[in-house]
């Protein structure tokens, strides 16, 4: 059921039963940062105090109605959330304004906006549209208000030249961005790290400054290093042990143990954590093997989590799966039932399940159960990925954490842990390989179709994995009519594999000249990498050409280069070691000028299920992390030269 489209002004009261809604704003551009806030406004449409103003200085609000949850990718963009308790929000607030901002450029460059309104279950309740924007820096993009006892949404669609800053203080916010004085530590001196168990106040307004807008830098620690081996042979003692663990329960016991005393000791690790959850900002307490009482049986999650912010507490129940453990539909409805009567907020399960899009769930439950409890799945990819994000690209100031957080990576690595990332293309895949193989697969095949979307789970895997690597959101793309139809999305994966034998996934890193596609096919047995590059709009083909070659000195001779000429079927193809030596082989004979380039690479293509680097999966990892580093990173977008000033220089006086 598709929800209300909202336009300019127009609003809806939302159901009686939802008691919280997530507010999501949408873009389509993950090179573009928009960062979402939300102000508490009472009946004169201004703010009560400075802490009525959320976002990411300030994430909640101080009675915890109202959080910024942050900013994630997704496969149509980017969406920032704000999350709302309608039945905590003060009766003295009667509106709550959601707004996005950004520190770059315009909401003009952004193209088309969403606002989404969704329940606790996921479900969407209302939606609003609108590329109206054009040299605004801050945007209010709607409302959550109350009139006569009833929650409505409305929607806004007025902008602000003036950025965040000037936004919020047209609603009362006290703003104050200068730079705050500094004093230096003493030289060796190190701030020791809060403990993980100090509860986190909620946010309080100064008397003396305004809130700031600016943001705070990031810091990156340098890791503890061991340096006094006597060979390449000595391993560092591990903070987790591998050695011992058996399968099944145990794996799972030992894996869950090691995630939740790494969130506890390493508090950023655990907030990235927690945020997918939907928890607050606060302080995070875990809890292992908890019993609830179910009639004449005992329920025992795999742990119980604790988020406390000021006098609001967040808690979650957490099932855990290792190796090829299966999630199961009543163990998720028996905690759906235990964390509705504890009043709890949300079951999440976390597995090596990656389902094929983003808030899609590997088990299917009851919707009834999810009226007041929502359901969240988190991969063991993803946790590794928020660690990795964390050790390579800041946010840990504590050098002891940063070893912690490091030796619980090295942990989930180790294959006896049992929280491998992506390696197992599924039971089906051998059966669905020959069939593509022998000509006989056909695109209604009900194996052919889980197939297709475990490939869709390796493409999101790969975005991931670069993600982390690169420390930009690297976006798998989808057509967008496949965004919320997985159904339909299968069938067209199907059927392209049923008709020339190839699977394809599109990922697009931000500040490259193009999307990399990655294309396996299973029937040469061969993995093809390539990307497309505009060519410079000025200059001869054989100039436009060396400026191609000159940017791929590191590149291996076997990359095809193709030029795709203004004229149609006027294309040429040769291999890069032949273009190096003669570059005129590319342009000889044809007419018309080079508008694009496009340069393609094929590697070996594993046949196995899964394991070794043997298999399809490291197969694929491997080219399309071999063709980033070597082809497309070192590539830039042409940039015409500036243009030169007429000489204008006065003749001399005779």
């Amino acid at each position: 059921m598709s929800s209300p489209l909202l336009s300019k002004g127009q609003n809806i009261a939302l159901p009686a039963d939802v008691d919280r809604v997530d507010i999501v704003i949408g873009w389509p551009d993950p090179a573009f940062e928009v960062d979402a806030s939300a102000l508490l406004l009472g009946a004169d449409r201004r703010v009560g105090s400075d802490t009525d103003f959320v976002f990411y200085n300030q994430p909640e609000s101080a009675d915890g109605s109202v959080r910024f949850l942050g900013t994630s990718l997704t496969e149509e963009g980017m969406q920032a959330r704000i999350s709302i308790d309608l039945t905590a929000v003060p009766a003295q607030v009667h509106t709550v304004a959601v707004a996005g901002s950004v520190a770059s450029g315009t909401f003009g460059d952004l193209g088309k906006l969403a606002l989404h309104v969704i329940d606790a279950a996921g479900a969407s309740l209302a939606e609003y549209l609108t590329a109206d924007a054009e040299t605004e820096s801050a945007f209010v993009f709607g409302e959550v208000y109350r009139r006569d006892g009833v929650w409505k949404v409305r929607a806004v669609g007025q902008g602000w030249d003036s950025g965040l800053a000037g936004l919020a203080t047209d609603f009362g916010v006290a703003i104050d961005d200068a730079e705050p004085a500094t004093t230096d530590a003493a030289p060796g001196a190190t701030e020791p790290g809060p403990s993980a168990t100090t509860p986190e106040p909620a946010p309080v307004a100064s008397p003396t400054r305004g809130v700031r807008t600016v943001k705070r830098p990031v810091r990156k620690t340098k890791p503890i290093e061991f340096r006094q081996a006597e060979s390449d042979t000595w391993q560092p003692a591990r903070l987790f042990s591998v050695f011992g663990i058996g399968a099944g329960e145990e794996q799972e016991r030992r894996t869950t143990s090691a995630l939740i005393s790494t969130m506890q000791a390493v508090r950023p690790f655990a907030r990235a954590v927690c945020a997918r959850m939907g928890a607050p900002v606060g302080a995070f307490e875990g809890y292992i093997e908890v019993q609830y009482e179910a009639g004449e049986s005992k329920v025992i999650p795999d742990a119980v989590l604790k988020v406390s912010r000021g006098s609001k507490q967040w808690t979650g129940l957490l099932e855990v799966k290792t190796g090829s453990g299966k999630l199961r539909r009543d163990q998720l409805e028996s905690y759906l039932d235990i964390a509705r009567r504890k009043k709890y907020d949300v079951v999440v399960s976390l597995s090596n399940d990656i389902p094929a899009g983003p808030g899609e769930l590997p088990v299917q439950v009851d919707r009834r159960k999810l009226t007041k409890v929502s359901l969240r799945h988190l991969s063991w990819a993803e946790i590794a990925h928020e660690a990795r994000m964390l050790l390579s690209h800041g946010g840990i100031e504590d050098p002891l954490q940063s070893w912690m957080l490091a030796e619980f990576l090295r942990y989930l690595d180790h294959p006896r842990s049992g929280a491998a990332e992506f390696v197992d293309m599924g039971r089906h895949w051998v059966t669905v390989r020959d069939a593509v193989t022998a000509g006989t697969l056909r695109a209604g095949d009900q194996k052919a179709l889980t197939v297709a979307d475990t490939w869709v789970s390796l493409g999101r895997h790969l975005a991931l994995r670069l993600t982390a690597e690169l420390g930009v959101e690297v976006r798998h793309v989808l057509p967008r009519k496949f965004g919320s139809d997985p159904v339909a999305r299968a069938a067209a994966i199907t059927e392209r594999l049923a008709g020339d034998g190839c699977f394809e996934a599109v990922l697009r890193i931000p500040e490259t000249v193009g999307d990399l596609h990655v294309v396996a096919d299973v029937r040469t047995n061969k993995v093809r990498c390539r990307t497309v590059v505009t060519a410079p709009d000025e200059g001869t083909a054989a100039r436009r050409v060396s400026w191609l070659t000159r940017q791929l000195t590191e590149a291996p001779g076997r990359v095809q280069v193709e030029a795709v000429f203004s004229e149609r079927g006027n294309e040429s193809c040769e291999l890069l070691e032949t273009v190096r030596a003669n570059p005129k082989v590319l342009t000889d004979g044809r007419s018309g000028s080079i508008v694009s380039f496009t340069l393609e690479q094929s590697f070996p293509m594993g046949n196995k299920r899964s394991g070794t680097a043997a298999s399809f999966i490291s197969s694929v990892t491997s080219a399309t992390d071999t063709f980033y580093g070597s082809v497309v990173q070192p590539l830039r977008e042409w940039v015409p030269a500036a243009p030169k000033q007429a000489d204008s220089t006065p003749e001399p006086l005779g």
